[in-house]
């Protein structure tokens, strides 16, 4: 046996045994459950991962909510595409932008407001199987709402219906409570080099 000949065979039997155990592994996970999903982090793609998983769940024929905090209405990419999915997506926006934008602290929170009881209402709708709010750590950094009412929102749902929350600096206690954590890290970001927001990139 030559020497590649001899690699490649340590190489297969290693992999044999990765596969036995990896088969083994996933035969004793059975529990399914509803996720409560938190994207989080100073990095780009929070929403954009939440997103991604709003279309595997259509690919699925599930029903997905989505309520978009803080935003506002920009003619997003997203948006276009949820419109050819009538009576499958139920796309809300509850925002009129940026803090910095709006300077208005009260007419947000009452946006705020509004897009936590479109939350709601969606959790409590058993036709929805996916439900997400992006951005609404956002609203809680900001104290729009009590971190202990979404909390006790989000964990009062059925026991199959996935809730994925988006936005930076995730509150610990929503961090505690979540099934899946994913924190994006930045590590470059082309904003920072003078290159501006762009279509099919950021909305």
């Amino acid at each position: 046996m030559d020497h590649q000949d001899d690699i490649n065979a340590r190489h297969n039997a290693k992999a044999r045994k990765r596969q036995a155990f990896m088969q083994d592994k996933i035969a004793r996970k059975t529990e399914e459950k509803g996720l409560l999903i938190v994207h989080t982090g100073k990095g780009k793609g929070k929403s954009t991962a939440a997103f991604g998983m709003a279309c595997r769940a259509l690919g699925h024929g599930m029903k997905v909510g989505i309520v978009q905090f803080i935003k506002g209405g920009w003619a997003t990419g997203e948006k276009a595409v949820y419109a050819a999915f009538p009576g499958q997506v139920d796309h809300k926006v509850m925002g009129e932008g940026f803090t910095w934008d709006t300077q208005d602290r009260a007419r947000d929170i009452e946006w705020a407001r509004a897009g936590w009881d479109e939350v709601r209402r969606m959790i409590a709708d058993p036709s929805y199987a996916l439900v997400i709010a992006d951005e609404l750590n956002i609203v809680l950094r900001y104290n729009y709402l009590p971190v202990e009412e979404v909390i006790a929102g989000l964990m009062d749902r059925d026991t199959m219906k996935h809730v994925i929350v988006t936005g930076r600096n995730a509150p610990d206690a929503l961090i505690e409570a979540a099934d899946l954590v994913t924190e994006m890290v930045q590590i470059k970001h082309h904003f920072q080099t003078g290159v501006k927001a762009q279509k099919g990139i950021e909305f």
